[in-house]
């Protein structure tokens, strides 16, 4: 008997939502409608120096807003710190990771590039933990993507899963809440593919399956770089939400008619569910933002 499905979207409230954002979240909802399955939000608000004040509100009032409602209570991650230090502490035990001061690019100068046991060192403070990798290429097959391998012994070598300042790593706080909340598909971006073969190390590692994946295209902002919180990215405009969802939906392979333009968020939705095809999902590494984020030609 097949598993049941179950999604989720994991914001970082470094700020609020932008319309890549709104891209991901939506592919993914509606990923999970469409199989009848649960679409849970988890938020990965693991690193303190990078949160905005007020942003994980603003994010829950933006998801409400575009009718992306979830399933569940959100997962906070600041409130997972015993279960991260349980699971590096068992990481530990079976020699899957160590304690180390050396820097990813002290560790690449080293002539072995699987340098685990040989700097290892015992525990105490202003010591990161890494997670060894494995020998040759790791890969696996994307729903969009097709084929993806890579390295990690070379491209980086053993990756941090507790940082020196005593913070969680991403990569461990990642793959073991997908496998704590029972994840099967994670529909995200393109731009964490290189995240997915490490946090399916760490799956490997603790013996948990891992999730089937979809990286969707990244979308591009005006000036051709990646549409981010960082690069200052327009904020998603919760007063009028139709004219962004209505875009959206291009982005994610549906052709919606143009009078559905003027149409609530919920008629959008409700046609985005009826004509859903997973198939349809556009390929590529990155795609072009829609007409209305670009600025008028004079």
């Amino acid at each position: 008997m097949s598993r049941r499905y179950v999604g989720r979207f994991a914001p970082t409230p470094s700020g609020p939502l932008h319309f890549g954002s709104l891209v991901t979240a939506l592919a993914s909802w509606l990923d999970a409608r469409h199989h009848g399955g649960r679409w849970l939000l988890r938020v990965d608000d693991l690193d303190p120096p990078r949160q905005q004040p007020g942003a994980v509100d603003t994010i829950l009032h933006q998801l409400d807003r575009f009718g992306l409602h979830w399933d569940d209570t959100p997962l906070y991650q600041s409130r997972r710190g015993p279960a991260y230090a349980d699971a590096v502490a068992r990481l530990l035990a079976a020699g899957f990771a160590f304690h180390c001061t050396l820097s990813r690019k002290q560790l690449q100068a080293l002539d072995n590039i699987h340098p685990g046991p040989a700097v290892a060192q015992p525990p105490g403070p202003d010591r990161a933990v890494r997670l060894t990798v494995p020998d040759g290429q790791v890969c696996f097959e994307d729903r969009i993507q097709g084929r993806v391998c890579a390295d990690l012994a070379r491209e980086g070598g053993p990756f941090v899963i507790r940082r020196r300042d005593g913070l969680f790593a991403y990569q461990l706080a990642c793959a073991l809440d997908d496998a704590d909340q029972g994840i099967t598909d994670v529909v995200r971006g393109s731009d964490l593919l290189a995240s997915t073969l490490r946090q399916r190390r760490v799956l490997q590692c603790l013996g948990a399956p891992a999730p089937d994946y979809a990286h969707l295209p990244v979308i591009m902002d005006p000036a051709g770089g990646k549409m981010s919180k960082s690069a200052g990215a327009a904020a998603l405009d919760t007063a009028r939400p139709s004219g962004a969802l209505f875009a959206a939906l291009s982005c994610v392979g549906l052709r919606p008619e143009k009078d559905l333009a003027g149409a609530g968020v919920d008629q959008q939705l409700a046609w985005a569910r009826a004509h859903w095809r997973p198939e349809q999902l556009p390929r590529g590494r990155r795609q072009p933002p829609p007409a209305f984020l670009r600025p008028a030609r004079d």
